[in-house]
């Protein structure tokens, strides 16, 4: 009989995930990312510079991430690692306070999202490893997506917060107004704060594994064991290699829906501020109810429909939206309200179909490999959604604000790529069988 998971464990790993909701639903898709994108405040160019520099950010962490990756690998320090970073994506959304409503004021906007961005990436690797801790090969699948629910569900109850207190009031708490941006400055303040809360459980209680080898690897030893590790993937479980590959390119496009949902609300179809919190929360609220609900039917069916399904729906809609965007915001409403549905699970699914085909005792290398590839192409998503909307407004002669709906046939079309290579992975039990023959015929 397997043991079943400790409560006060997955409590803690849990909330993590609800402390990200301060910097993935706030800070970067519907205030902070809204707010630093307004022409009136920040210039013309403040929309597609964020897409470049949230690029430049995904290369960065795609050069570190194998380094940082062997290193807490051989350790075993993933306590250390995970309050490093949650530390310094607190210390970076705080410091979204000094960036007043000024073109000058951009670059250092950017800046701070680029390095709690970095941050908060690499402390995920740890996080997404620590699922096998937690859980049950019987239960990895349920837990999964409720660690995923309860970021988007933290995201509603922080927003509402921050709606109520600061950004939808005149005059709101303290007497904080919207002279000089500061009720959006005031609410990365609170961002800060409640990270730092309910990211303290695990920083806490994290537990660090037995250290396989002490000797430190330099950057360009770090990259020879990868390079190591994927050869031998290549020859021994090649199913297990596409499904990096084809995930790496997924989850960025996923990463891309909210990373630039809020701002494709504002700039692409007219939403007033209160209207992108607005359609934050729903987004929020279906994202949640949604993972947990599709962590069960993972349990059921397995990762692989749950997978399929939740792409191919994503990009329907995806393109749905950007082809009928000139009906005007209800398509957005609408469209773009289901598009969130399918983010949560297809990351929760990934997850958990990781954790299942993983061979035992290589846990920690996959996961680390498994956020090296997704790291080495996160550029791609920020890249088609600026590129996209360079070129539609070249081939159309228009202003960049008016081809802003372009972004997310960028997104779209990075989802559909990540379809398409997903669908020639084999499935669990095929990849099984492969390595058993590899293994019999002396080639693992």
């Amino acid at each position: 009989m397997s043991k079943k998971p400790d409560r006060l464990r997955v409590a803690a790993w849990v909330s993590w995930d609800w402390a990200s909701a301060a910097f993935n639903a706030v800070v970067t898709t519907f205030v902070f990312s809204v707010y630093i994108t307004k022409e009136e405040l920040f210039g013309e160019s403040a929309n597609t510079s964020l897409g470049w520099v949230m690029a430049v950010a995904g290369i960065v962490v795609a050069l570190i991430a194998p380094a940082l990756g062997q290193a807490t690998d051989r350790s075993g320090k993933r306590r250390k690692l995970i309050t490093v970073t949650t530390m310094t994506v607190i210390v970076a959304t705080g410091c979204l306070a000094f960036v007043k409503p000024e073109h000058g004021y951009l670059w250092l906007g950017l800046a701070l999202l680029a390095i709690g961005n970095i941050a908060f990436e690499i402390g995920s690797v740890v996080y997404n490893a620590m699922v096998s801790d937690v859980s049950t090969p019987a239960t990895v699948g349920r837990i999964s997506g409720i660690g995923w629910g309860a970021g988007y569900i933290g995201g509603i109850i922080l927003m509402l917060i921050l709606f109520l207190g600061f950004i939808g009031p005149e005059v709101g708490w303290f007497g904080v107004t919207t002279e000089n941006g500061m009720n959006v400055r005031v609410a990365m303040i609170g961002c800060a704060i409640w990270t730092f809360i309910f990211s303290l459980p695990l920083m806490l209680t994290a537990k660090d594994l037995a250290p396989r080898n002490t000797h430190h690897l330099g950057i360009k030893d770090a990259y020879r064991e990868l390079a190591r590790s994927l050869a031998r993937l290549w020859r021994v479980d090649r199913p297990l290699l596409w499904f990096l590959i084809s995930s790496a390119i997924y989850r960025d496009g996923l990463a891309g829906v909210f990373s630039f949902g809020g701002v494709l609300a504002g700039r692409a179809f007219g939403f007033s501020d209160e209207l992108v919190i607005v359609f934050g929360l729903l987004a929020n609220l279906v994202a949640g109810i949604a993972t947990i609900s599709f962590g069960y039917l993972d349990d059921r069916l397995g990762a692989r429909p749950v997978i399929l399904f939740c792409l191919v729906s994503m990009v329907s809609l995806g393109l749905i939206v950007f082809f009928f965007a000139h009906v005007g915001p209800i398509i957005f409403w609408v469209f773009g309200l289901a598009l969130c549905v399918f983010v949560g699970p297809v990351q929760s699914a990934s997850r958990t179909y990781l954790a299942r085909i993983i061979p035992p005792g290589e846990e920690g290398e996959i996961f680390g490999l498994y956020a090296t590839t997704g790291r080495a192409v996160s550029f791609l998503a920020p890249f088609m959604y600026s590129t996209a909307i360079t070129i539609g407004a070249t081939q159309l002669d228009i202003p960049k604000s008016e081809a802003a709906h372009f972004g997310i046939l960028g997104i779209a079309l990075v989802l559909g790529l990540g379809l398409v290579t997903f669908l020639l992975v084999r499935r669990p039990e095929e990849a099984a069988e492969q390595v058993t023959q590899l293994k019999d015929e002396g080639l693992a």
